[in-house]
């Protein structure tokens, strides 16, 4: 099993890296930028984002993406990225608001709170169970027909981006904290087959595994059933 940063050392990385954090935008938007295709944004009522970072998501569907009336809620473990993403969403501040939290997940929250849930490039830092959990959480927050719309480094689809994901795990193993507590991850086995009592509890709409300079990335967006 993946060696994992503590939530305390993931806030003490993101504490540092601030700002900086945008400086992944050159592969995570191309991700991204999937997720936006396939997320139904334009119809969506109340969107919960688990991990904020700087707000960089959150202002573009605010800035036109999202319906006027569409309301924004981020939670996110670090401090710093707490406040970026404030600073960055002022403009949509009557709608838009982000909370500090303690990096576990989102028991707190109402369930049948949003009918998007959004989690970009935060899964691959938590541990199989923790992932299980957010999952979980998400399917109780998520209204019947829901989406969660997922974003995460990826396992690879190819040689050239399955060797950089091993090279990245191989780093990963050692010092968790030099790539940003993140690992490759294949998002697909905590969707599928998932059962609940009374059904299904989720049915893949989209699932993409993209390399973007080579950075193996994938973007998985579920909708809850039952």
């Amino acid at each position: 099993m993946s060696k994992v940063l503590t939530h305390q050392q993931a806030r003490g990385v993101y504490d540092r890296i601030g700002a900086l954090q945008d400086s992944q935008a050159f592969y995570e938007d191309r991700v991204v930028e999937i997720l936006l295709r396939h997320g139904e944004f334009e119809s969506a009522r109340d969107v919960f984002e688990f991990g904020s970072g700087t707000g960089r998501f959150a202002r573009r569907l605010c800035d036109g993406v999202l319906p006027p009336k569409a309301r924004y809620r981020g939670v996110d473990l670090s401090p710093t990225m707490v406040a970026l993403a404030r600073k960055r969403l002022e403009p949509h501040a009557s709608r838009a608001e982000v909370a500090a939290s303690d990096g576990e997940p989102p028991t707190g929250e109402a369930s049948g709170a949003c009918d998007r849930f959004v989690a970009n490039f935060v899964l691959d830092l938590l541990s199989e169970e923790e992932i299980r959990a957010v999952v979980g959480e998400a399917h109780r927050m998520l209204r019947p027909g829901g989406l969660l719309c997922a974003a995460s480094l990826s396992v690879g689809a190819g040689p050239v981006s399955r060797a950089v994901a091993r090279a990245w795990s191989w780093v990963h193993a050692r010092s968790p904290a030099l790539v940003g507590g993140c690992r490759p991850l294949d998002l697909l086995p905590f969707f599928e087959g998932s059962e609940r009592s009374g059904g299904a509890a989720w049915r893949v709409r989209h699932h993409e595994r993209i390399a973007p300079f080579g950075l193996p990335c994938e973007a998985l967006v579920a909708e809850r059933l039952g």
